[in-house]
């Protein structure tokens, strides 16, 4: 097993790669399962209609292939993202307030620093994706602005999705309309 997962963090230096091993090479049984599964459900189309049998393949789990698009859907991200073109890089081109990217700024360097791909020296380094992300939001979003915590939820997002606007999509989705 490679030192630095697929998300891109570090493994610790005490990291067990044996019982790791050992419990993966079981455990990717359910997960193969799981993926014919839901490859099976949305049969080659990006939609899926809520049902219950959605619902429990969602709670058992949504295998990484599928998990941008479910959580886009599900989100109701992707019907804003649909209904709202370009509104995304409107917000990026627009003025911006100095306070909220001064307050950005200053949790960029402290968001995943175990994560190789948030370093400065990564390339792409997704520091760059991180800030657009946040400053979008904050000026979307005037009554929440930034908030201490949201780089880490909006990095989360760029490493599931690997797409910024859909990262957007779903911080908005998330603070504006499931967490309130």
């Amino acid at each position: 097993f490679c030192r630095v997962d697929p998300y891109g963090f570090e493994r610790p230096e005490d990291f067990d790669y044996a019982s790791y091993e050992a419990f993966f090479s079981r455990y990717l049984v359910v997960l193969t399962r799981r993926a014919i599964k839901w490859s099976k459900l949305l049969k080659g189309n990006n939609r899926i209609q809520k049902s219950l049998k959605v619902k429990r393949y969602i709670r058992k789990g949504i295998p990484n292939e599928h998990r941008a698009l479910i959580w886009m859907i599900v989100s109701g991200a992707q019907t804003n993202m649909e209904q709202n073109p370009g509104y995304y890089h409107r917000l990026l081109e627009g003025e911006k307030n100095d306070k909220l990217v001064e307050a950005i700024k200053t949790d960029m360097n402290r968001t995943f620093p175990d994560n190789v791909k948030f370093r400065k020296t990564a390339d792409p380094c997704l520091q760059h994706t991180l800030y657009n992300v946040l400053v979008a939001y904050g000026h979307h979003n005037k009554a929440v602005g930034y908030c201490q915590g949201m780089n880490f939820i909006a990095g989360y997002l760029i490493l599931i999705t690997k797409n910024e606007e859909e990262s957007f999509w779903l911080l908005d989705a998330l603070i504006g309309r499931i967490l309130p």
